[in-house]
């Protein structure tokens, strides 16, 4: 957060900058208005651009083998034009390479959910799957296992077959 309130200031400098030389190219022709209304565009136009190409460039960055399985669109705030133009301010990826199964229980995944938001660190959670019943359970520190690796009572939640994260992290071949 703090080198994007750098970067924008930095663009509201340069194009500061710009308008200066371009006064005094002109020989001082142009308004007084144009140097600080040309920053504030400038550093609006930065913020807008920061906003709309997060999820991107957060996507781009993330490694082989994680896919981005839902997405939360913003809109609204100060902002009106995300009322017509919202942006992914949040998102839930499978990291598939940590996919694990239990030979007896073929049906079932645990996979690390990775949590994504705008001005947040990630997060990861490991989630319990059951591909057929269509239902989840998050695991944590009281998570019980048995013998041989299976989950002693699960806190099943039903998600649904059409739950982007279930279809996720039970899609074979690794494509999410």
């Amino acid at each position: 957060m703090f080198f994007e309130l750098i970067a924008t200031i930095v663009a509201g400098v340069g194009a500061a900058g710009l308008v200066l030389a371009a006064n005094r190219l002109t020989g001082g022709r142009l308004p007084r208005w144009a140097m600080p209304a040309a920053a504030g565009l400038a550093m609006i136009a930065y913020t807008v651009w920061s906003e709309y190409s997060w999820f991107a460039r957060a996507r781009a960055g993330l490694p082989e083998g994680v896919v981005v399985a839902s997405t939360v669109e913003t809109r609204g705030g100060l902002r009106v034009w995300t009322y017509a133009f919202p942006y992914v301010s949040r998102f839930a990826a499978i990291d598939r390479r940590s996919l694990r199964t239990h030979p007896e229980l073929p049906g079932q995944r645990i996979v690390h959910v990775m949590l994504f938001a705008r001005w947040s660190p990630p997060s990861q959670l490991p989630v319990l799957f059951d591909c057929e019943g269509d239902r989840r359970a998050d695991l944590g520190p009281m998570t019980r296992f048995g013998e041989g690796g299976r989950v002693i009572d699960p806190d099943w939640r039903d998600v649904g077959a059409g739950d982007p994260l279930l279809r996720a992290a039970c899609a074979e071949g690794g494509d999410g």
